[in-house]
């Protein structure tokens, strides 16, 4: 059975209280992982990991041996199945640890519905804090931290990703956005489309890693930094808050009207976004509105 350890001693604990510990890893550096990451690696009764050759190549680096304990992989597609046998566990007073492949469990990684269902089960569950690739991309960003959005991946199809970029288009805070290397040239494209290819934006890319970069500058800046260059590796983008509107849709129209006198509906939608503040896709969609009034 057992036996509660005082998370607040500098003593290393030899046991674990029956719990879900949900530990945090390195998203890069192998020395990024927490003394208290590897305590409770090395005590827990069952270690369950989304992929157990990298949780037990991370053991191996730290000297901690999974020895006779069971090692359980558990990610999106089994989870239903192996919950279940997690639970079994927990009820019979162990202690399971569980890791993602890398940073923070149930930040873009499984472990949500683990984490429901031994809470709803009336088991305890706790957090190994560390590694995450959200807080370490906007820590070097350069943007605001008082207020940020961490959204995860854009859908992958067109018409979803679309409606998904003009939603957060107006959102008053930093944004984090995860990316594949081959689609970010296309979204960075459907952002600036969208936004406004002014707003503020940081390409952070293989964080922690060897190869860690930082690209910073406007949406255009960074479009054009790496038009020419295939990259590789894990991206975040971190990426400026809408301004506050003080604009109102009257505003906007009165402003269109008077432009489209002169102007074609591409260029009075780039003057009067330039102008407001206001998304260029919203500028654009009233002004075609408009134009087909006349």
């Amino acid at each position: 059975m057992s036996v509660i350890a005082n998370s607040s001693s500098p003593a290393r604990p030899t046991t674990l209280e029956p719990a879900l510990y949900f530990v945090s890893t390195p998203i890069g550096s192998a020395r990024d992982i927490t003394l208290r990451a590897l305590d409770i690696l090395l005590c827990a009764d069952v270690i369950a990991a989304e992929d157990t050759r990298t949780a037990r190549k991370l053991m191996e680096i730290h000297g901690v041996a999974v020895g006779d304990r069971q090692l359980i992989a558990y990610h999106d597609h089994n989870g239903a199945a192996q919950r279940p046998r997690i639970l079994r566990h927990l009820a019979e007073g162990r202690s399971v640890a569980y890791v993602s492949e890398a940073g923070t469990p149930l930040v873009a990684d499984p472990g949500f519905q683990l984490g429901v269902s031994v809470l709803e089960a009336g088991f305890l569950v706790l957090s190994a804090p560390g590694a995450s690739a959200v807080l370490a991309a906007l820590t070097v960003s350069g943007l605001p931290t008082d207020r940020f959005m961490f959204v995860g991946f854009s859908p992958q199809t067109g018409g979803a990703r679309q409606t998904w970029v003009t939603d957060l288009s107006t959102v008053q805070a930093t944004l984090i956005i995860y990316e594949s290397p081959k689609r970010v040239h296309k979204f960075l494209g459907i952002l600036g489309e969208t936004f406004g290819g002014d707003r503020p934006v940081a390409l952070c890319r293989e964080l922690t890693k060897r190869f860690e970069e930082v690209i910073r500058g406007s949406i255009s800046d960074v479009q054009a930094a790496i038009a020419d260059r295939s990259l590789k590796g894990e991206i975040v983008l971190v990426v400026g808050g809408a301004s506050e509107q003080v604009a109102s849709i009257e505003d906007m129209e009165d402003a269109l009207r008077d432009r489209l006198r002169t102007l074609s509906v591409k260029d009075a939608t780039a003057e009067v976004a330039a102008l407001l503040g206001l998304p260029k896709r919203q500028v654009y969609q009233a002004a075609l509105a408009l134009s087909d009034l006349k």
